[in-house]
């Protein structure tokens, strides 16, 4: 049966990139299993038609780089022959269908992507955006992705050692969860991806091949079954953390041993992408015999097998006279291995099931011929999103403006929520969520004297919303600050980037100016781009998600017994705002958000070359061990940090700002590069010489005291750390 054109337009072709599938065969139209090949490979999710010409603009070499993007992750050189790989993925339309399998099969798919380079995972961070709190589906999914995180981390040994969650209307039809991953290896023992050597043997080991995920990655759902056929399966995927354990030894494994040649995860179009995308970097042709594939329901057809989602499994490429010693290693870690395919010469990829062609496609039209397109952003005449509800009235004082700010959804302490995530499994976690701005990890692995690294993922939505270009660069900054108060420098960058439809030309807006804003900050702070992952298309009747760069960072520090904390440390050391050579705005912050007001139409340009003299600065001087606390500046304002940072450390602080021109802006205004510090007189005063450095207030006693212009206020610990508890209702 020719499945004809509209078949191919229900899978998500249109009709011009039909023909110019029946192009790419020569003539003829394609066949069952051959349409649903090309419709997946040729989705917004795996070809990247509406981004990939905006990628090629961002940075991605640097003299840390190992592995930029192309491989299944990035990875950057941390000395002494080791590398750290990393990466950001998204499962946001998965999640939202069904949010636990959808998140954890997320952080099961991200952690592949790391081990598949030979790396072994050591930190897990995740980036999640839900609807405001009350509402109970919003509620519903963010208890069940949570709880899908934490039981994939914390039964396959990974800590989750930070990440974000954030609640905004926008979201509430399109939740997205983002699960970024970190691994280790030493440089020359990482693999590429790349088929190589006609001959060669394709082996797929890990789980047995279902019909779970399949649509995942494009609507694969067919006309022709009936609503309630039970061969229909819902394209959310099924993890089992434990099979992917023991996929993640084997795989080390047999790196270690040399037995194999290439190495690919199975992940969005399953067998189709994992196997093309090998020929394709490799310039080798391939068969594959769906007959030989491990099957865990009968009579599967051979294009389900091609697209199956099913998770946990890995796809090699070894030597002939080696085949045997990879399915004994296999058969050791009770894993099931098999031998599906050769590496043959030429530029086809033929499906068998045994003697019988049951597909015969040009390797190069699957992976490189997919058709790329032109955006046309135009900048909208009007706001795209509703002002929020107003939570608090312009009578609000500022006692009660900043215990409202540390109570709000955005701010409130994450502890009940990442309570549930084990922090500290691996034994490496220097510093846990809520102890400083970034992780850090030990590198015990290296031997003695090894560095550390931290990292941090972060991505401020409404202030994209705002202005693309400038808040990315906000983002990139954030990220590389937070990095900053514990004395890491950055080494490479990964994104995610989170937008609604690109084939409107407002969407295209905001995705264009915020690649440029993304290129523009990592540029500056030669930070490259390794990788990364492109969500687009997530919106629904009410309208698109706030635009949503997602920026994760990996930073070096030579000394983690020096890794700055946010805490307030010492009583009697002076406190100090730092950085800011420019006043903050109310625009698009925090406290906007509870009074109800409209997202501005752009926001205030940043001194981006300032900010990064600033980064450096902070870091140098907690490296140094002279900073007792280091906090930026970011969601709330300048009192928020100032709040954190005593709750984090139990110590209270007393403040003399003088007169300010407009108080709520000196105490709430957001603005990118400050800093709130604390530590001896001498050494704040010295970190002045190098940069704008304001010192205020000391450290001490069981309150928050601040006195500016005519107004003195006074907030005990006690009151602020209840206000700021006010989402542990929602993890009973």
């Amino acid at each position: 049966m020719v499945p004809g054109i509209e078949r191919a337009v229900a899978l998500g072709l249109t009709r011009d990139e039909y023909a110019m599938v029946i192009e790419e065969l020569g003539g003829r139209e394609p066949n069952e299993v051959e349409l649903a090949m090309f419709s997946l490979l040729w989705s917004e999710h795996c070809a990247y038609k509406h981004s990939k010409k905006l990628l090629r603009t961002l940075p991605t070499e640097g003299p840390a780089v190992v592995m930029g993007p192309g491989e299944n992750a990035g990875a950057v050189d941390v000395g002494n022959g080791w590398a750290v790989a990393f990466k950001v993925e998204s499962h946001n339309h998965p999640s939202a269908v069904e949010p636990f399998q959808g998140a954890a099969t997320g952080v099961g798919g991200i952690l592949r992507d790391i081990f598949a380079l030979g790396a072994r995972p050591i930190a897990i961070l995740d980036s999640l955006r839900f609807g405001e709190p009350d509402s109970e589906r919003s509620r519903y999914l963010l208890d069940r992705a949570v709880a899908g995180i934490g039981h994939y981390g914390n039964s396959i040994g990974v800590p989750t050692v930070g990440g974000e969650v954030v609640f905004e209307a926008p979201y509430e039809t399109n939740c997205l969860v983002n699960a970024m991953a970190i691994g280790l290896a030493r440089t020359d023992d990482m693999i590429r991806s790349a088929a190589a050597g006609v001959g060669n043997v394709l082996v797929l080991f890990g789980a047995s091949t279902g019909r779970d995920g399949i649509g995942g990655a494009s609507v694969l759902a067919s006309a022709e079954l009936d609503a309630e056929d039970e061969t229909k399966r819902p394209s959310v995927q099924v993890g089992d953390p434990f099979e992917e354990s023991k996929l993640l030894e084997c795989s080390l494994e047999l790196l270690a041993s040399g037995l194999l040649v290439a190495l690919q995860d199975l992940g969005a179009a399953g067998l189709t992408s994992a196997a093309s995308e090998m020929a394709a970097k490799g310039e080798v042709g391939l068969d594959l015999d769906v007959a030989k594939v491990p099957l865990r329901e009968a009579d599967m057809e051979p294009f389900e097998i091609m697209v199956s989602e099913s998770q946990e499994r890995m796809l090699c490429v070894c030597e002939p006279g080696k085949v045997d010693a990879v399915l004994a290693l296999c058969e050791k870690w009770e894993v099931n291995g098999t031998a599906i395919g050769t590496v043959t010469e030429g530029n086809r990829f033929r499906i068998l099931r045994g003697d019988e062609v049951v597909g015969d496609m040009p390797v190069t039209g699957l992976v490189d011929d997919a058709p790329l397109y032109d955006l046309a952003p135009e900048k909208p005449a009007t706001g795209l999103y509703p002002a929020p509800p107003a939570q608090l009235g312009l009578e609000v004082d500022v006692r009660e403006a900043l215990l409202a700010l540390l109570a709000s959804p955005n701010l409130a302490s994450r502890r009940p929520l990442f309570e549930q995530y084990d922090a500290i499994v691996q034994s490496r976690t220097v510093r846990r969520p809520e102890e400083a701005d970034a992780a850090v990890l030990h590198l015990y692995d290296m031997g003695e004297g090894a560095p550390s690294i931290a990292t941090s993922i972060d991505g401020n939505g409404r202030r994209v919303a705002a202005d693309p270009y400038w808040g990315t660069v906000g983002n990139v900054l954030e990220c590389a600050a937070n990095l900053a108060c514990v004395g890491a420098r950055p080494l490479g960058t990964t994104n995610n980037l989170n937008f609604g439809n690109p084939e409107k030309p407002h969407i295209a807006w905001q995705l264009t100016e915020a690649v440029r804003g993304l290129g523009d900050a990592c540029r500056a702070l030669e930070a490259p781009i390794v990788g990364g992952n492109v969500s687009l298309y997530n919106e629904g009747a009410d309208g698109p998600i706030y635009p949503t760069p997602v920026v994760g960072m990996v930073g070096v520090l030579p000394d983690a017994t020096r890794a700055g904390r946010l805490g307030f440390a010492q009583a009697g050391d002076a406190i100090a705002l730092a950085g800011w050579n420019a006043d903050p705005s109310l625009a698009a912050s925090e406290l906007a958000k509870l009074r109800g007001e409209a997202l501005p139409d752009g926001l205030a340009e940043i001194d981006i070359a300032h900010v990064a003299a600033t980064l450096d600065a902070i870091r140098e001087a907690v490296r140094a061990g002279e900073l007792s606390s280091a906090h930026d500046i970011a969601e709330g304002g300048f009192l928020v940090a100032v709040a954190e940072s005593a709750l984090a450390g139990g110590l209270g602080a007393s403040l003399d700002l003088g007169d300010a021109e407009d108080v709520w802006t000196t105490l709430f205004g957001e603005r990118s590069g400050g800093f709130v510090v604390s530590g001896p007189r001498e050494v704040l005063e010295r970190l002045g010489e190098q940069i704008p450095v304001d010192i205020f207030g000391t450290v001490g006693g069981e309150h928050l005291e601040i006195a500016i212009s005519s107004l003195g206020e006074r907030w005990s610990l006690a009151e602020l750390r209840d206000a700021n508890g006010a989402l542990a209702p929602l993890f009973p």
